[in-house]
């Protein structure tokens, strides 16, 4: 079945380019095997008339617009394999179903690998969060903890945007030595402790963080707070077709979504690594699609 292009991810950015493309008259396939990033999210925040918006209707909202435009399929598949053949590309789903896009769009976004403390996923999304912009709101003026690891260059960066919303934080290396004295001696300037221990649990109830628990048996209370975790390709199609990446680990593309080769797109978090919002997100499906009805229609032209 060929077709003008194949959305892979079903999240803000794949959601926004099907009704860009849908609306461009484009025969467009979207595919979302319903896994999102931000599932263990309760609130959605910071785009404007959606603020506050459970990502569970933000997604139902999207399907019922989309849904409008009888030349968008969706497809609740996993795509396991793509491979580019001359002018088109061969995509396989876990149903064994092939089509043959002339253009792929990857939005598969990313994946966060938290750090190694028990119970952390009880916490994460409901009191823990990566994203200040996103919940710094919820949590302002509220004692925090700031868990930033080995990643001490931006973790000092991460601190300084969270004193923002509150003064009232500590920072937890998680058993990592803080390196740098200058930094160092200014956090504390500022009244902010830092925590070299490595953390052993939260304790709380129904992912409100209470306490921290360190492995050496202290322990410090806290309401809530702010992790870096590493950001990881939720799929490897950027590398199984030859993309070329940024410094920040996403896929490289231009302003309309190209990447190094001809009839492959990335938008959302796949390739712009942060700020990580879906406002974000959804713009840079907005710039793909425009990419690759321009392009399509251009070589359209000229045939």
């Amino acid at each position: 079945m060929v077709i003008d292009c194949a959305i892979i991810g079903g999240g803000p950015a794949g959601l926004n380019a099907a009704l860009i493309l849908g609306r461009a008259r484009r025969n467009i396939i979207l595919f979302d095997n319903n896994n999102p990033r931000n599932a263990v999210t309760l609130e959605s925040h910071g785009f404007i008339t959606r603020d506050g918006i459970k990502p569970k209707e933000f997604r139902e909202i999207a399907h019922k617009e989309i849904s409008r435009y009888p030349s968008i399929i969706y497809a609740k598949r996993e795509v396991i394999s793509v491979i580019k053949k001359k002018s088109l590309f061969e995509l396989v789903t876990s149903e064994n179903e092939q089509y043959l896009p002339r253009t792929i769009i990857i939005s598969t976004g990313l994946k966060d690998v938290l750090p190694g403390i028990d119970n952390i996923s009880d916490y994460y999304g409901r009191s823990l969060f990566h994203c200040p912009y996103c919940d710094g709101w919820e949590l302002r003026d509220k004692p925090l903890v700031v868990i930033i690891g080995e990643e001490q260059v931006q973790g000092f960066h991460f601190v300084q945007t969270i004193y923002n919303w509150s003064k009232d934080l500590i920072v937890c290396t998680n058993g990592n030595s803080f390196q740098n004295s200058a930094q160092k001696d200014l956090l504390q300037n500022k009244g902010i402790k830092i925590i070299e221990n490595r953390i052993k649990n939260f304790v709380g109830k129904n992912g409100q963080m209470e306490k921290i628990i360190f492995e050496n048996g202290e322990s410090v209370f806290r309401k809530g707070g702010f992790v870096m975790p590493q950001l990881i390709q939720a799929s490897d199609f950027g590398k199984q077709l030859g993309c070329e990446y940024n410094p920040l680990g996403g896929i490289a593309v231009d302003s309309f979504g190209r990447t190094n080769i001809q009839g492959i797109y990335a938008a959302g978090d796949a390739s712009v690594i942060a700020p990580a919002q879906i406002i974000v997100a959804a713009a840079e499906g907005v710039r793909a699609a425009a990419g690759v009805n321009m392009d399509l229609t251009q070589k359209e032209f000229l045939e």
